[in-house]
């Protein structure tokens, strides 16, 4: 069930705009999703008309929930956040998002499954699909399966920040994990022909001794975003991919978002032309935009 689950969501990921860009602006709050609780992992639908976070915001299941915003159009503010329900949401933590196009959406949840604690601080989690119904409900989340035995991607460790692309007709998920050494670091898995994700390798060109995570790949899977402590503060940090190496370059700072306070769970839209992002210790909602 789970693998005829994830063919299906794979074959409706989006496709980019074309490039070049340029650079990126002075980020600006998203002040009309933004609270007073701890508001982060914002990420855009593929169509843009949607954004979703992870929030502790009152009015919840648990200790943190995922939310949704819609507009009608991109230039347009977002409307109020909803939450998803109790079928996504449940007593325990909710986050990283990711919405996938035809109403599918991967996050990550410490439920108990592979290894994942409920209660932990920071969370220990496990990536997660469900669908979105023409209804507006949602199907019952289904866990990605577990390293130690075979059948998923999942570590006994926390998994956070998961990003599913498909380039040159093979699918990929990346996503970041303590995974078996206890060091937050960047891994990709394979998606198999049966629908079942290959044990993840971790990506070393773009790991460091620091926490390296939340790892988001633009729709084309030329570019990568993602947070790293390695320069003595969670700033966000990017990566081009060299087809002919199958290598990423060396990771770079994102200077024009990055302050003295963290940066997390940086994500680009489906268009490539703006960046969202959490920042600071209470965390608040910011977004940088590029020609």
């Amino acid at each position: 069930m789970i693998g005829a689950i994830l063919l299906a969501a794979a074959t409706v990921l989006p496709v980019a705009a074309d490039g070049p860009y340029g650079t990126w602006g002075a980020p600006t709050t998203v002040a009309e999703v933004n609270t007073a609780a701890h508001d982060g992992c914002p990420i855009e639908s593929p169509n843009g008309k949607q954004l979703y976070i992870a929030s502790t915001r009152a009015g919840g299941y648990g200790k943190n929930d995922i939310w949704v915003a819609d507009r009608s159009k991109k230039s347009q503010p977002f409307g109020p956040m909803q939450n998803l329900g109790s079928a996504i949401n449940s007593a325990d933590q909710e986050f990283c998002p990711t919405p996938l196009g035809g109403g599918w959406l991967l996050f990550v949840s410490d439920r108990t499954a592979c290894g994942a604690t409920p209660g932990m601080t920071p969370p220990v989690g496990d990536i997660y699909i469900t669908r979105q119904r023409q209804d507006g409900t949602w199907d019952a989340p289904q866990n990605l399966g577990c390293v130690a035995d075979g059948s998923g991607p999942n570590f006994s460790g926390g998994e956070f920040g998961p990003s599913l692309r498909t380039i040159g007709g093979v699918t990929y998920l990346y996503f970041s994990s303590t995974g078996t050494s206890g060091n937050h670091d960047i891994y990709r898995s394979i998606l198999n022909g049966d629908g079942r994700f290959e044990t993840p390798q971790a990506v070393t060109e773009l790991n460091t001794a620091a926490v390296d995570q939340m790892p988001n790949v633009s729709a084309d899977g030329s570019e990568i975003v993602f947070a790293s402590s390695r320069g003595g503060n969670m700033d966000i940090w990017t990566a081009t991919f060299d087809g002919s190496t199958g290598l990423w370059s060396t990771p770079v700072p994102v200077s024009a978002v990055n302050t003295a306070e963290p940066e997390t769970r940086p994500s680009f839209s489906g268009d490539g032309t703006r960046l969202y992002f959490g920042r600071g210790v209470t965390a608040d909602i910011y977004v940088s935009t590029r020609d």
